[in-house]
């Protein structure tokens, strides 16, 4: 991956300071486009958008205040250096008050203006990453980590550290709350691209009317309640990894803006047409067949070979049973901490519980569960009966009901031990230590009667 240096247009109606401005910015790495006048500099902002604009005041056919008065107007992320002449430091202290990041007497030195539009390039990227940040600490809160030792888990990881150093991009798959999102994230703090941004799309959450501004931001007006302009994702997510979650759930129609801007990698925002250039790896995550949705028509096809170049899919926690203690271990912690709660841990019986049940959430459910265990725990060590009282459901167990004419002793203790299995929701282990026997002994009894 190449750095991304930045896009200049440079605004001078001298052909000389134009040309040198040119030659010292492009040999320097960035990506620069010149207008001879106000008119042609409009025309440019209207098809590009450009990080940093060096602008003479003195123009032929828009006086350079006014012209920055409607750059201002137009985007407000932009850096505008001015070109002053001596003798019009009035004119430059103006335009610093309409906005100007900084002035730029005539004559200069080639050094000179490196080091400003370094400055100024240095100041656009620490404002999109204070953006960047903001949104990063609201998306991370309450953000776990990937924990596991199970052999399913260190085959993947071993995937990873091979994809992660390339730009390849990647098909995460599997159940709601298998931790993809997490995985996405490993793939990128792995990578060349760790030092840049990070952003993630919900694709299950945002409006569908909202989801184009969302992804490639809007200009004021763009439409009703458009107040402001707004940087999207993709420009948030520049030399970075841009992930989305949940991706089968995105229209046709954005399917298609979403493949154009992958292939082409430029954006436009709503209400603007104007072009960005953005530099991104793409991580998409699905608990859905994407295959299957290709085959109805509600997913791209084409769209679909662009992003399963690499496919990576993560196993339910049923089927990394070994994991359950470690990740018990890891949210006990967490929520102690955060509760300011003291508990030690789970009895051997509660956490045998735990790791036979299946879990259907995933992770996120086993999270949710321990967190309730850790608000409702009475005692230092976390028991069975705590595991009912929290809500912990074992869905496992299917009960059969019994004659409520029969009045024989049996049957009366047949009916107090379904009543107990029912109040328990069918877990065994709670509803032994609830019976005042072991396991073993309820299970002889339930298999004895059939159930």
């Amino acid at each position: 991956m190449v750095e991304p240096m930045g896009k200049i247009l440079i605004v001078d109606d001298d052909p000389a300071i134009r040309d040198g401005c040119f030659q010292v910015l492009t040999r320097s790495g960035y990506e620069a486009e010149m207008a001879a006048s106000g008119s042609e500099a409009l025309e440019l902002l209207d098809r590009w958008e450009f990080d940093v604009i060096l602008l003479d005041l003195k123009m032929p056919d828009i006086h350079g205040l006014d012209l920055l008065r409607q750059i201002r107007e137009q985007d407000t992320q932009v850096h505008v250096i001015v070109i002053t002449a001596f003798g019009t430091v009035e004119n430059a202290v103006q335009a610093m008050k309409l906005g100007a990041f900084d002035f730029l007497p005539k004559p200069f030195e080639p050094e000179e203006l490196r080091l400003l539009v370094r400055r100024a390039m240095e100041a656009k990227r620490l404002a999109m990453e204070n953006l960047y940040l903001r949104q990063e600490l609201e998306a991370r809160a309450g953000e776990t980590q990937l924990v596991g030792r199970s052999r399913a888990i260190q085959e993947i990881m071993k995937k990873v550290a091979m994809l992660a150093p390339t730009d390849s991009t990647v098909l995460l798959t599997g159940e709601s709350g298998t931790g993809k999102g997490l995985l996405a994230r490993k793939i990128h703090e792995m990578s060349p691209r760790r030092a840049h941004p990070f952003v993630t799309v919900d694709c299950s959450t945002l409006v569908p009317t909202l989801f184009e501004s969302e992804l490639f931001g809007h200009v004021k007006g763009a439409f009703t309640g458009a107040t402001t302009h707004k940087v999207g994702k993709f420009e948030l997510a520049n030399g970075g990894t841009l992930f989305f979650d949940e991706i089968g759930n995105i229209s046709l129609d954005i399917q298609a803006k979403l493949l154009k801007a992958v292939e082409e990698k430029e954006i436009s925002r709503v209400g603007s047409h104007r072009m960005t250039k953005v530099d991104v790896r793409i991580i998409a995550a699905t608990n859905q067949d994407l295959r299957e949705a290709v085959k109805k028509g509600t997913f791209r096809e084409d769209l679909f070979y662009r992003l399963n170049v690499v496919a990576l899919e993560l196993p339910p926690l049923r089927d990394r049973r070994e994991d359950i203690p470690l990740l018990v271990d890891f949210f006990l912690r967490r929520f102690t901490e955060k509760h300011g709660k003291t508990v030690e841990g789970l009895s051997p019986e509660a956490l045998e519980a735990l790791t036979a049940y299946d879990w259907p959430g995933n992770v996120r459910e086993l999270e949710n569960t321990i967190e309730r265990l850790v608000i409702f725990a009475r005692k230092p060590r976390i028991s069975l009966e705590d595991l009912y009282l929290a809500g912990f459901e074992d869905r496992g167990d299917l009960l059969h009901e019994v004659d409520e004419d029969d009045l024989s002793l049996a049957a009366a203790e047949k009916r107090h031990v379904l009543m107990v299995l029912k109040r328990c929701q069918g877990n065994k282990t709670v509803a032994a230590q609830l019976l005042k026997i072991d396991r073993k002994t309820l299970r002889e009894k339930l298999k004895r009667w059939g159930v």
